[in-house]
């Protein structure tokens, strides 16, 4: 072999090498997982955060930054009711794993499905409730929902109690409308509350509940059988379970908001910022459709307490309400709470016109 021959033999070797792509690490099932699905979730495309685009930049360089590994094979996961129970299992681990590290103490992702035979409903008894609202704040520490203060959209709350001046129609002021003395304008009965909704009533701060001459109406998801947010939603990330719990899978939320835009009952919450969740306060007890922690840019709301209901618990809002106002159970047995409520007393739909059939019932004695 001549000096020429064997120098262009070492070229061409060295031309080999550089040719030949890096093989990724093959213990990790996270990187198996990629490897398999990347081609249908570049297909997908268009919905990399920036947080992905680094995970990917920390895989791509075979990083080993758990943390990186972990965000990108979540990326790389199905929408949760399409999954397997091996790639449910996987994903529970990869969550579990995330959220023990991340909060300091030890945090389970419960995946327990929907029980035959059930379809869970609430009722509530509209002349109980003290507007007290040991629900909003119970909700808020069982859910693991935002609680910041310092910047716009960092604390969430699932409940909203809306606070309502009581009055009534006088005959007295048919006389007294605008201008005054001619009455003829507006009613004279125009100037003083029956019952409406009055701007900032949402975050009212009495010193005393209930208070004289007011009444109180907690809202939430209604879980409706007919959910307008499903409808809309373009990527099928909300959906309703057989137990009838409309969830959400945060996984596959892109934030667009139209199912914000389709509740009627204003019940969905968007993460316009990282959500604000001490570790002492975190919720370690979670389900993966339930309370465990959310990302900015997801939408989240109500799922009555999935991680208590599904182990036949009640959801935190009933265990908290002092004056018993709340009531849960399955539609479907005749002897539970709610239905003998709904055989019994006299119940309303909230905005029936609408026709999603909510299983969030009002009733009064």
């Amino acid at each position: 072999m001549t000096v020429t021959e064997d120098m262009n033999s070492q070229a061409g070797a060295e031309r080999q090498d550089t040719q030949v792509p890096r093989q990724p690490a093959p213990a990790d099932p996270s990187r198996v997982a990629l490897k398999t699905s990347r081609r249908d979730f570049l297909k997908s495309g268009g919905m990399l955060s920036l947080s992905s685009l680094m995970g990917t930049a920390a895989l791509m360089t075979e990083s080993d930054d758990a943390q990186a590994a972990i965000e990108w094979a979540e990326h790389f996961q199905k929408n949760y009711r399409l999954m397997t129970p091996e790639e449910k299992a996987e994903a529970r681990a990869r969550l579990e794993r995330r959220y023990s590290e991340e909060y300091g103490k030890k945090v389970t992702v419960d995946t327990t499905e929907a029980q035959p035979g059930v379809l869970m409903g609430y009722a509530l008894n509209i002349r109980k409730c003290i507007g007290c609202r040991r629900c909003v704040h119970a909700c808020v520490a069982e859910n693991n929902q935002s609680r910041g203060r310092n910047r716009p959209g960092e604390k969430i709350e699932w409940i909203q109690v809306l606070r309502m001046e009581r009055g009534k129609f006088e005959a007295e002021k048919m006389n007294h409308g605008y201008p005054e003395g001619l009455g003829i304008q507006v009613g004279g009965n125009a100037y003083t509350p029956v019952g409406q909704v009055l701007e900032g009533q949402y975050h009212y701060t009495p010193d005393l509940v209930p208070e004289k001459d007011a009444t109180y109406m907690p809202i939430a998801c209604m879980q409706c059988e007919k959910p307008p947010c499903v409808k809309v939603c373009p990527v099928r990330t909300t959906y309703r379970e057989p137990d009838g719990v409309v969830v959400i899978d945060y996984n596959w939320c892109i934030g667009c908001r139209m199912c914000m835009g389709a509740c009627p009952y204003w019940a969905r919450r968007l993460n316009v910022t990282n959500p604000v969740l001490p570790k002492e306060e975190m919720n370690p007890v979670t389900h993966y459709l339930g309370n465990r922690p959310r990302m900015r840019g997801v939408v989240e709301k109500c799922h009555w307490c999935l991680q208590r209901t599904r182990h036949g618990r009640y959801p935190a809002c009933v265990e908290a309400c002092p004056v018993g106002a709340r009531k849960f159970g399955n539609l479907l047995d005749p002897n539970s709470e709610v239905s003998l409520i709904l055989a019994r007393k006299n119940v309303f739909r909230l905005k029936a016109e609408l026709n999603t059939f909510p299983k969030f019932f009002y009733f009064y004695d």
